[in-house]
């Protein structure tokens, strides 16, 4: 990958079945330029007359300045012969954007895209006509840094994309939905959806799923321009600059496919997909190693889906502090695992879903 991000390959990508996707996912280190690609990209959609486009937030307040916000950027590179304004509609449930001639004395500008968020999804519901020429959607930081998530996101993201695709005389058009977002945790929601958590690797840079493709990027200047700041060398050993600048999961580090040393404190069969796992926890090493070889005699039985319920089981979800002490070792590296089949099981048994 050059000195900034180039989305070419993963828009030209087909999905696992050779068809066009709909979702594009893109994740890289900070500063590696995807945000500014892609707002670029769908500006440039609409001067040669390809449609409007349609900005996703998770939270109405998120929608304040939004034309500053998703312009000012790539003004000053690419449009400086052109400014951008925010009209509010429906009482502020979403925005339209304006592009405004410089050259042009008093000119309003002509409407080239919408900002909506996530939380508002019944009510964009209720408008989707007034979306019916939007031809590309762009959501950005997908995965919160701090799991600030909606609740019911992934049903609120299916709703406002189904509601976006409806009009022009058709019941479902298409319109894709390019999602951005640095490295943040396997566990996100989309990625538990998608059905991606457990197949990403370190060295993964392209997926593809039904419906979907992801890239995995790294940008080494950016990297290299994190790391020498002044300010960031203070925190030289910190997770977050890591994160930010090496694109490493910032609440997974390294989930690890080995045994631990020693002899480990039985604590709880979990059940997935019909088949029973030990977890053991190593005290001394601060470790949780999960197995196959489950002691069916312990009494903490756990399902992890609803599909694995039986006698003498209850949902993991449902013992919030044994839930919250796991997903916290996983969050900070401290999983090991007999091998790929027991890490898939941890990796869904903690997603953030619904």
């Amino acid at each position: 990958m050059g000195k900034y991000y180039d989305g070419t390959k993963l828009l030209s990508l087909m999905d696992m079945n050779g068809k066009k996707p709909e979702i594009y996912i893109c994740t890289t280190n900070r500063s590696a330029g995807k945000t500014t690609y892609f707002n670029r990209l769908v500006v440039r959609r609409f001067l040669k007359g390809q449609g409007k486009f349609c900005l996703v937030y998770r939270y109405s307040y998120e929608l304040d300045d939004v034309a500053g916000k998703f312009f000012k950027d790539i003004q000053n590179l690419f449009f400086p012969e052109y400014s951008m304004r925010a009209e509010k509609r429906s009482r502020g449930v979403y925005q339209e954007l304006f592009l405004v001639r410089n050259d042009i004395e008093d000119d309003k500008g002509v409407s080239c895209g919408y900002a909506i968020s996530l939380n508002s999804a019944d009510m964009i519901k209720k408008l989707s006509h007034f979306f019916s020429d939007v031809t590309i959607m762009l959501m950005d930081e997908f995965q919160s840094e701090t799991n600030n998530y909606c609740p019911n996101e992934i049903t609120k993201y299916k709703s406002i994309h189904n509601s976006i695709a409806r009009g022009e005389g058709e019941q479902s058009r298409y319109v894709p939905i390019i999602m951005l977002s640095n490295p943040v945790t396997l566990l996100n929601p989309y990625y538990v959806a998608w059905g991606i958590s457990g197949r990403l690797q370190d060295n993964t840079k392209f997926l593809r799923g039904d419906g979907w493709v992801l890239e995995q990027g790294f940008v080494e200047s950016a990297s290299e321009a994190l790391k020498s700041s002044a300010f960031n060398r203070a925190f030289i050993d910190d997770t977050y600059l890591q994160y930010a600048s090496e694109g490493v999961y910032l609440n997974d580090n390294k989930a690890f496919v080995e045994k631990p040393e020693g002899i480990g404190k039985y604590v709880a069969t979990l059940r997935f997909r019909g088949k029973d796992y030990g977890l053991r926890l190593y005290n001394e090493m601060g470790i949780v190693y999960c197995d196959d070889h489950p002691d069916q005699t312990y009494p903490e039985k756990y399902a992890i889906t609803t599909s694995d319920f039986r006698v003498n089981y209850v949902m993991l979800n449902t013992n919030a502090m044994f839930f919250q002490t796991l997903r916290y070792y996983f969050n900070h590296g401290c999983f090991r695992f007999k091998g790929l089949q027991e890490k898939e099981a941890i990796i869904t048994a903690l997603g953030y879903r619904e």
